[in-house]
């Protein structure tokens, strides 16, 4: 979908970065190697972080509040990377002051927020992506156009799993429900994401999973059988090890994920009475979001169609269902979550 507003096509793009915690220096290096994009300004409710992250990178204004970089006049686009609960209220003051959005994953904590950021941006022509960087990764891209071009046949079955083992720790963000903690929002965002991607979205999700003494939840299972005729199994744990492996499983043959499932390395292709085949791809990180960003500038987009706003509402719609399943509540939602 294209816009009224003028498409950046004979300068840099330039970029503010909202946060100074431990992704933004990660998108400052991305925008920096990237070609066609600078970052003009950081801000940070503590004037001092601001600095020490823009002195790092070379950034020449730093800020000791978001509402100044809202309102700088050489800033395109908001680099929103502060935690969960944050997002929505600060995406929709970037898109106030006319600035275009990237907004760290998840978008925000709940469907309701999700649509109304993506709307805002609709209505006053602006751009807004979720930063789901997993989704423009070339090895990504190919993995999808692979499995819908029918190379294993008929989809049966997707698996995806993602476990990271952080520890209990009450005072982490991750095992924090007032700061959006849970395995489900930061880490199995990723595995729901690619078996959406390549299985379809659910007709019913059958969920289990456990909580932690602070209410947040540590592990959790899903399992759904997509609009596709797909049976997906999804699991995140926020306390073990483990591969992250993928598996698609087709009529045909299968497909073996190789790598975390996040930034996978390469993948198998096994199909009936033939070689398996490797597929590796480019792996730059955040640098292909960030190229995307601009592609989607210079084009005067007010989304991608790679990562398209009605894939982030329907990974939240999927994301709030398990919640409610599991009775996991934000201190931030106005009405109690029921199963």
């Amino acid at each position: 979908m294209s816009t009224a507003y003028a498409p950046i096509v004979d300068r840099p793009v330039r970029w503010g970065l909202l946060g100074a915690g431990s992704i933004a220096p990660a998108l400052a290096r991305a925008v920096a190697s990237t070609p066609g994009g600078e970052v003009v300004a950081v801000a940070a409710r503590d004037l001092g972080r601001a600095r020490a992250l823009a002195d790092e990178h070379g950034v020449p204004r730093a800020y000791g509040s978001y509402a100044e970089l809202c309102a700088d006049p050489e800033v395109d686009v908001v680099y929103i990377s502060s935690t969960h609960p944050h997002h929505a209220a600060q995406a929709l003051d970037c898109l106030a002051a006319g600035k275009h959005v990237l907004v760290e994953k998840p978008i925000t904590l709940t469907v309701r927020d999700t649509e109304a950021v993506l709307d805002r941006a609709r209505s006053r022509g602006l751009f807004a992506m979720e930063a789901m960087w997993t989704r423009c990764l070339p090895l990504v891209r190919e993995l999808v156009q692979r499995v819908g071009a029918g190379e294993v046949g008929r989809v049966r079955s997707v698996a995806a799993a993602f476990t990271v083992p952080f520890g209990y720790d009450e005072s982490h963000r991750l095992f924090d429900l007032a700061n959006g903690g849970g395995a489900l929002m930061d880490l199995g965002v990723y595995p729901v994401t690619l078996a959406h991607l390549l299985a379809g979205h659910p007709t019913d999700v059958q969920v289990l999973g456990t909580t932690v003494p602070s209410g947040a939840d540590d592990q959790v299972g899903v399992q759904w059988r997509s609009d596709r005729g797909v049976l997906v199994q999804v699991l995140c744990d926020s306390q073990s090890h483990g591969a992250s492996r993928t598996v698609v499983r087709g009529s045909q043959g299968w497909i073996e994920v190789h790598g975390p499932v996040n930034d996978p390395e390469s993948f198998t292709v096994h199909r009936e009475g033939a070689r398996p085949e490797e597929v590796r791809g480019e792996r730059r990180g955040f640098a292909h979001q960030v190229e995307e960003v601009h592609r989607c500038l210079r084009e005067g987009l007010v989304e991608s169609p790679l990562v398209p706003h009605e894939a982030s509402i329907s990974v939240m719609t999927v994301l709030e269902s398990v919640r409610r399943e599991l009775g996991v509540r934000y201190p931030q939602e106005e009405e109690p979550l029921r199963a």
